[in-house]
């Protein structure tokens, strides 16, 4: 459980994005439940029923699941296993291996929301702005971009979860073997995740996100698409964040607010914390 949601509508959230950014509408998931011998029923009846809510929310039906009880101090209370099947329209064919030099890069909000949230959580941390996980199912989104008159020139749709936006871009990087220049100042960051971030020592980069997406677009249709997520609320915050370069190294780099430029690299060594 933490700010803004818990395992149940976050396992829902989560595969219903993975088959958005295909581009494809949810349908139905599955659920298997692996549950430690002494977990209270009471949490888990306050995961189910959060994962009914956001199945019907999400307008998907869980249509078949298993469960297995492992023994005490082997499961670490819950692990949920999700699987989505959607439908994909005839024509539409998004893949990281899509995006081109001059190509744009859309965030449709601020980034580092979940992973902070998650933090603050299991370390018992209080900030003055509470911090809350941006965790939502992103398909109703990902309908309006396809349904805009600039559905033609998205590329390519990824949500930045674990590795934060860092991560998502390199993985386009190489599948497109293109570069990448971000700039800096057009990142949204709120203001309280920046503030964590720099106290806790991490880059907002590359916490995890459970309620955002990157959208690779050509130049042409950019301001369309931007206005599409603008206009949506789950996309108010959205913005224009770097642009596609030929680089046959496939490096992610960032013009900073100095004026300068850092390699934006994977992240070396563990994520934490990890709930996605």
């Amino acid at each position: 459980f933490f700010p803004g949601g818990d395992i149940g509508s976050l396992a829902v959230h989560g595969t219903v994005n993975d088959v958005a950014m295909m581009g494809a509408r949810p349908l139905y998931l599955t659920a298997s439940f692996i549950l430690e011998e002494g977990l209270p029923l009471a949490d888990l009846k306050r995961v189910v029923d959060s994962m009914a809510a956001a199945a019907r929310a999400a307008g998907v039906a869980v249509v078949t699941g298993d469960t297995k009880v492992v023994e005490r101090g082997k499961g670490d209370g819950l692990f949920i296993a999700t699987t989505g099947v959607g439908w994909l329209a005839v024509g539409v064919e998004l893949s990281g291996a899509h995006a081109r030099p001059g190509d744009a890069v859309l965030l449709s909000g601020g980034i580092g929301e979940h992973g902070m949230a998650i933090l603050s959580r299991r370390e018992n941390l209080a900030f003055d702005a509470p911090i809350v996980s941006d965790s939502a199912a992103l398909h109703e989104l990902v309908a309006a971009l396809l349904a805009s008159g600039a559905a033609a020139g998205l590329r390519c749709l990824r949500d930045p979860t674990r590795g934060g936006l860092a991560a998502t871009l390199n993985e386009i990087a190489r599948q497109s073997r293109v570069g990448m220049l971000l700039d800096e100042t057009a990142i949204p960051v709120k203001p309280a995740v920046a503030a964590a971030c720099e106290f806790l020592g991490f880059d907002p980069l590359h916490v995890a996100n459970e309620g955002k997406l990157v959208a690779i677009c050509a130049p042409a249709a950019a301001d369309v698409l931007l206005a599409t997520l603008r206009a949506h609320p789950l996309g108010a915050d959205a913005a224009i964040v770097g642009r596609i370069e030929e680089d046959a190294r496939c490096f992610v780099q960032m013009q900073t607010r100095l004026g300068g430029r850092r390699i934006v690299d994977w992240l070396s060594g563990e994520q934490l914390p990890r709930i996605c």
